[in-house]
């Protein structure tokens, strides 16, 4: 596949599970994160990387390292596919999930080819991302109702709409990029 994968979490045997289960869904290399200067320099030599967070008890504890991430000024970090390794998914996880801009969620326990198809569609397909005061991540409009500051509510809202195309040669490419303000 040529796209690899931090793992993000402690070194716990929750975190370490996902190194062979990404190595198994053809993610390589698979590295633990451990910060954006690290990530970055990976970035030089793998396009395209994934950031698979392991399961935690708080969920709210992930946002410093989602907003590092969807708020770097570096293009290839901040279209990052993030991906949640849930235990037991609930609503309100999911809904904290989609708020940070994380791009997917997957149940655990997981077979590689699983994890392999979920990677597969963050790759070689349009992705909708919009960014607003108060989110940038991946159009879910269409999901449980995040705070999106939604466009479609008008009265002025100011936000942004970004097509990306994320690919295992080239990285993040971004297909158009429209300011817009819904009256």
């Amino acid at each position: 596949m040529n796209a690899g994968a931090f793992v993000v979490g402690p070194e716990d045997p929750v975190s370490d599970a996902l190194f062979p289960l990404a190595q198994q869904a053809g993610l390589a290399p698979v590295l633990r994160y451990s910060g954006l200067a690290k990530a970055e320099k990976q970035l030089d030599e793998t396009p395209l990387v994934f950031f698979l967070c392991a399961a935690v008890p708080d969920i709210r504890t992930l946002k410093p390292m989602a907003d590092a991430i969807r708020f770097s000024p570096s293009r290839r970090m901040r279209f990052s596919p993030l991906v949640y390794m849930a235990n037991s998914p609930s609503v309100e996880m999911i809904q904290a999930c989609i708020n940070m801009g994380f791009d997917d969620i997957v149940a655990l326990p997981c077979p590689p080819r699983l994890l392999a198809e979920r990677v597969a569609r963050q790759i070689g397909q349009l992705c909708i991302y919009y960014e607003t005061s108060n989110y940038f991540g991946p159009d879910r409009r269409g999901r449980i109702e995040a705070d999106l500051g939604d466009p479609r509510r008008g009265n002025g809202t100011q936000f942004r709409r970004i097509e990306i195309m994320r690919t295992v040669e080239t990285g993040i490419d971004v297909i158009k990029d429209d300011m817009q303000v819904e009256l």
